[in-house]
């Protein structure tokens, strides 16, 4: 058996490790590498040195220069594009076709940076309106918000970054990283790029922590300007509420994303987007389509054509090019996953397909139909390949029902009666709602935002960036003016 590969952390200065994990592959669980962790000084030697470049106006990255280093390294994931896409399959068990597209965004969000780093600058801001603001010029110049702390999540192991990181060097901001320690390999070479792309190492860090205390202390240090967090709604609240005084954040949650398809509803159309939503990367992304809302003359039919689409999803390895659903990140998600159907189908709900595990960490693309309101997979994110489908006689009652609980993040509706796509949209709690097409869809220019419990600001890396500037304003007086 070869030897797995090792992963030293990236921080800036020479740090001993505390230890180090394993990362399993998550279809098979087998040993694909080793990587640092660093305790609490590991941890301070970070933040002390991008304290220090922050601090340092002087040394600040000129606009061009990170316009060079955000270029070299897209050229650098373009040439290496197959090997980035396999790696990511391999860690965090999204198969190698929707892996390859991940690949493609995150090169595309490289050049999204640019973009926004050309484009974006500060306004004027009109004076000589009142006869106190004569004689005045003012206007705003963006400057970086500080360091930035970036704690990501598993499902997206290297976009995720991008979107985390590939602003903060856009902004000009020191940005240090710390990856899902289910997934941290995609986001290790990520910042290894920016190094070889020329970034001095101080400006982007990446680390694992030894424990899950030693990285709150990262993300809650009063030297902190802003905190970018994806992960799970408990652990991002709790962040949130620990934060130092004037550190702002940005968290991206979860949702439970309700779908509305009213009778009219085009099902040739519907059917293969409902399944691409719900169980693409086996349901682990936030926005997957969970709870879809049929009107009952279709409901039933609209199930059952789902569950022939569900059977042909072929699940298993996810470095075939043939799999559709790959593995559950780890053991125990399978085994909520199949209490949450369990439950489920104790109450009444009756389960079209799926329903078994297949292995300690595949579970079938499974299609419930009418579970009650009060079971889990009715009520919480499943994140896991479960579509429920339920049926209404109104719409606006099965927007009600869309509408019940705490988490709110994207929508659909699926018509071909503008006015009620109109109603829908209007009446949806939600941050975007989608029109004949599923909960998942984004680009990475488009704003996304979880609501209520699912999030707080807003993402999309034009929208990140801003966030991690302060607009600072001049007013020059003049009698010349």
């Amino acid at each position: 058996m070869p030897e797995i590969p090792h992963f030293s952390h990236l921080i800036a200065e020479q740090t001993p490790p505390a230890g180090q994990i394993e990362v399993l592959a998550p279809f098979d669980r087998t040993p694909i590498a080793t990587v640092d962790t660093l305790d609490a000084a590991g941890v301070e030697q970070a933040l002390a040195t991008a304290e220090a470049l922050f601090r340092n106006k002087d040394d600040w990255l000129p606009a061009w220069r990170r316009t060079e280093i955000l270029e070299r390294a897209r050229q650098i994931m373009i040439g290496r594009a197959e090997e980035l896409a396999l790696e990511a399959a391999r860690e965090g068990g999204k198969p190698l076709s929707d892996s390859r597209v991940e690949v493609a965004r995150a090169i595309d969000g490289m050049q999204l940076c640019i973009e926004t780093l050309r484009t974006e600058a500060g306004e004027e801001i009109p004076m000589g309106l009142t006869q106190a603001s004569v004689g005045r010029l003012a206007f705003t110049r963006r400057e970086p918000i500080g360091v930035v702390v970036a704690l990501s999540a598993f499902n997206h192991p290297l976009n995720l970054i991008v979107h985390q990181a590939g602003p903060a060097v856009a902004a000009g901001c020191p940005v240090i990283v710390k990856p899902a320690s289910d997934t941290p390999l995609s986001c290790l070479r990520f910042i290894q790029i920016l190094h070889e792309a020329g970034l001095p190492k101080g400006w982007a860090q990446a680390l694992l922590t030894e424990d899950q205390s030693t990285a709150g202390q990262l993300a809650t240090d009063a030297r902190v300007g802003f905190l970018s967090f994806i992960g799970s709604t408990k652990v991002g609240w709790w962040l949130r509420s620990q934060l130092a005084s004037g550190t702002r954040c940005a968290l991206e949650h979860g949702g439970v994303a309700p779908v509305i398809v009213a009778a009219d509803a085009d099902l040739n159309d519907t059917i293969p987007l409902l399944a691409k939503g719900g169980f693409y990367h086996a349901g682990q992304v936030c926005v997957s389509v969970q709870r879809v809302f049929a009107e009952a003359s279709i409901a039933r039919e609209l199930a059952e054509r789902l569950k022939v689409q569900a059977q042909q999803m072929k699940v298993g390895d996810p470095t075939l090019e043939e799999t559709a659903v790959g593995p559950l990140i780890r053991p125990a998600e399978t085994q909520r996953i199949h209490e949450w159907v369990e439950e489920a189908v104790a109450a009444g709900t009756e389960c079209l397909c799926g329903g078994e595990p297949l292995s300690e960490t595949c579970y079938p693309a499974t299609v419930l139909y009418d579970p009650p309101s009060q079971v889990r997979v009715s009520q919480q994110e499943v994140f896991g390949p479960v579509i429920c489908v339920y049926p209404y006689t109104d719409m606006d009652e099965a927007i009600e029902r869309a509408n019940s609980l705490p988490y709110v993040f994207q929508a659909a509706v699926f018509t071909k009666n503008l006015d009620q796509a109109m109603r829908a949209y209007r009446r949806l709690d939600a941050s975007a709602v989608m029109v004949n097409d599923f909960t998942a869809f984004r680009v990475d220019w488009m704003p996304f935002a979880g609501l209520r419990q699912s999030g707080l600001g807003v993402g999309g890396i034009p929208h990140t960036y801003r966030d991690m500037q302060v607009e600072k304003m001049m007013v020059v007086r003049s009698p010349e003016l």
